[in-house]
């Protein structure tokens, strides 16, 4: 019966503990894409750089930020 408390708890911490990182993972990538998405429409409206919003270039964006916007520039001018 303990084994079974125990494994119980040390289940319920191993699930918070992913839910947690998971969270945190997702709330970098949600800083990172809305950073990002806003340089690229600052520099689109000021005509800059004319850098397509498609969905390769938003997943780039998410996982690099700001530098990931500069890639997404440079291989606009490509």
């Amino acid at each position: 019966m303990l084994n079974l408390l125990i494994f119980l708890l040390l289940l319920v911490l191993v699930g918070y503990a992913v839910v947690k990182l998971t969270f945190m993972i997702l709330k970098w990538l949600a800083v990172n894409t809305l950073t990002g998405l806003l340089l690229i429409g600052i520099l689109n409206y000021l005509h800059i750089t004319h850098v397509q919003v498609n969905l390769l270039n938003i997943l780039i964006i998410a996982v690099g930020g700001i530098p990931g916007v500069f890639i997404v520039i440079l291989l606009s001018l490509l």
